[in-house]
């Protein structure tokens, strides 16, 4: 009698199998229906829906950079949004000042930003945890008051306006043409995000993040990888801020605060700490958390539900309360974040129909 048996669960045999990107063919299917998908969303969706995608997008790259750092190499961070303002206002200094195209000037402040995120990550090489917190928290109120102060580089508090994208002289001046560009560098960056953490550097930050003493028995540089982190990290910042200038045109300094850098933090702790997709499902749902809790208020507005004016300017103050709360009831319930959802409901299907 011949017996068949079918891999069951996590079934790999070997180290290539271990590092691939797409463990199955459905995945790999899944990834290019979802492509697929985002490139036909402007045809159906409305601007402001492709409005809310660019926004997705570049915050989705912030999320990831800022993961790569506190996720993935276990280094904390409260100053990721200076580094995302660094890449917002040095895009649009290198265009206006020098007339270096867009095109070219979104991954010089991206450079930029690395340069000074590894300048300001230098004491990672000798502190951690908490101590860590309070450099990277100064360092987001040295580059504020920078950024308030240097009236040649931001334009001070008036702020700076932005070029829009042009390339080869084909500019990208509608919502629907440049969702396709943020979604080209979304693309680009999570690909090399996820190939980054398969590499020998990747599994470095790892091994530093799970036991740096015994990382350091094994050979890795200490230093040298937690200061590449912050390098990484800042140029993803860095790219996201210039995404997002040139997208709105305008670029002011009072956007780029501490409560942008927190924002930054809740993306990746409700994603998920560790995880490329996580950082995305985070961006996703804080972009997204805030239209719907208005919908829900208008929507109890419009049904007459609620009358009473003091009510409904209450509820508006809760729907802000709101977004706190949800975060508070992940690290409760859901420390995982929501990728953790997704990998239960992935299981599910590889292990059907046994129980185990």
């Amino acid at each position: 009698m011949n017996f068949s048996f079918r891999p069951c669960g996590d079934f790999r045999v070997s180290y290539d199998a271990d590092k691939t990107i797409f463990p199955t063919r459905w995945s790999l299917y899944f990834i290019l229906g979802g492509i697929a998908v985002l490139l036909l969303s402007p045809l159906y969706l409305g601007s402001y829906g492709v409005t809310l995608l660019i926004q997705i997008g570049y915050m989705g790259i912030g999320a990831l950079g800022l993961n790569i750092l506190t996720g993935f190499t276990g280094q904390i961070s409260l100053g990721h949004a200076a580094f995302f303002g660094l890449g917002a206002f040095g895009s649009t200094y290198f265009s206006n000042k020098y007339g270096v195209p867009v095109l070219f000037a979104i991954p010089l402040a991206g450079l930029l930003a690395a340069l000074v995120g590894m300048t300001f990550g230098l004491p990672a090489a000798r502190i951690k945890g908490l101590y860590l917190a309070i450099a990277t928290l100064a360092a987001q109120y040295v580059l504020e008051d920078f950024f308030a102060r240097a009236e040649w580089f931001t334009g001070g508090v008036a702020g700076a306006h932005a070029k829009p994208v042009t390339i080869f002289g084909y500019a990208l001046d509608t919502e629907q043409k440049y969702f396709y560009f943020v979604l080209a560098w979304v693309i680009a960056l999570y690909v090399y995000a996820t190939n980054l953490m398969r590499s020998r550097d990747g599994r470095a930050f790892v091994a530093i993040r799970d036991h740096d003493i015994s990382a350091e028995i094994m050979g890795i540089n200490l230093s040298r990888y937690r200061i590449l982190s912050f390098g990484i990290s800042s140029f993803y910042a860095g790219i996201a801020g210039a995404l997002m200038g040139h997208y709105l045109s305008f670029v002011s300094t009072e956007s780029i605060n501490i409560l942008l850098s927190i924002q930054f933090i809740g993306m990746i702790i409700i994603g998920g700490l560790g995880s490329v997709m996580g950082s995305m499902l985070g961006a996703i749902f804080m972009v997204l958390l805030p239209e719907v809790l208005e919908g829900v208020v208008v929507l109890l507005k419009n049904a007459a539900l609620i009358t009473s004016p003091n009510i409904l300017n209450g509820l508006n103050f809760m729907r802000e309360a709101m977004i706190g709360l949800i975060i508070v009831l992940f690290l409760m319930f859901e420390p995982d974040g929501l990728i953790h959802r997704w990998q239960l409901v992935k299981a599910y299907w590889k292990l059907y129909p046994f129980p185990h």
